[in-house]
């Protein structure tokens, strides 16, 4: 963790510099969860890069947004700060078309994962299609609160005998950087099939997350065993989406059952 840009004080290239991407394992925090080689969920992170500009083959300025699809099942997550740099040393590079960057991007991206990563790019032409989002299903950020915890409890989750099918969500998700200690802001979503889940302890057990050190993806996973584990839903999906920083936003995404995430952009992306 000591050698990853984050944190650190950092050149920033402004040609094609594939070197600095950055892997981070995601068994170091899978590990400490209890989650094998046998995932007990399947899903993606969904990144979308708001900032992404290189130089057509005439050496014009060209600019876009990006969406990065990494595949759950792969060893790596890529490093935040040094996707932002890897991103920013595009700046100056030409590109003959834009399938060529396409190429480029992903084939960079699935070394340093180790897995499938889809890569979308979207031009000014598409952003009228583009429009502000909530999280589908009940928002439970108005319940009044009972309990409080300083530090991830999922014995707050708490349901009941009934069997549903419904989807919640909160905008009060807080976690903190494991690196920087700075904050990481979001939504989250559970859509699920099974006992109820008494919506107040759910929003108590995200309030929970507060001061909680991790990163998106690993937040999300101890989530869905959480959830999984103390309300027991026959089918289960978690979806979180946290606002962008340096550029760039992370939504992870997982789930057991056949379920798809839309990449929403929500009212504080």
């Amino acid at each position: 963790m000591s050698k990853i840009p984050l944190g650190q004080a950092t050149e920033y290239p402004h040609e094609y510099a594939p070197g600095v991407l950055c892997p981070v394992s995601r068994s170091t925090a899978r590990d400490a969860l209890g989650i094998g080689a046998e995932l007990p969920f399947h899903g993606n992170d969904l990144w979308n890069a708001w900032e992404l500009t290189w130089l057509d083959s005439r050496g014009q300025p060209v600019v876009a947004t990006a969406t990065f699809s990494f595949d759950a099942s792969s060893p790596n997550i890529v490093e935040s700060k040094s996707l932002k740099l890897y991103l920013g040393s595009l700046a100056m590079t030409r590109f003959a078309a834009q399938a060529e960057l396409v190429h480029t991007l992903s084939s960079d991206l699935e070394k340093i994962s180790g897995g499938d990563v889809e890569v979308t790019i979207h031009t000014a032409r598409d952003a009228e299609a583009v429009t502000i989002r909530n999280l589908p299903g009940n928002c439970v950020d108005d319940l009044p609160m009972s309990r409080w915890a300083e530090q991830v409890d999922s014995n707050l989750l708490a349901a009941d005998n009934e069997i549903v099918t419904e989807t919640i969500h909160s905008n009060l998700l807080r976690s903190l950087c494991p690196v920087t200690s700075q904050p990481d802001i979001g939504s989250v979503m559970v859509r699920y099939r099974g006992p109820r889940i008494e919506p107040a302890s759910f929003l108590e057990y995200v309030v929970s997350f507060r001061q909680h050190q991790d990163f998106h993806e690993a937040c999300v996973e101890r989530m869905f065993l959480d959830v999984k584990a103390q309300c027991r839903p026959e089918e289960l999906t978690v979806y979180a989406r946290y606002n962008r920083r340096g550029g760039i936003d992370i939504n992870p995404f997982r789930t057991d059952f056949d379920d798809e995430p839309a990449n929403l952009r929500l009212w504080r992306q």
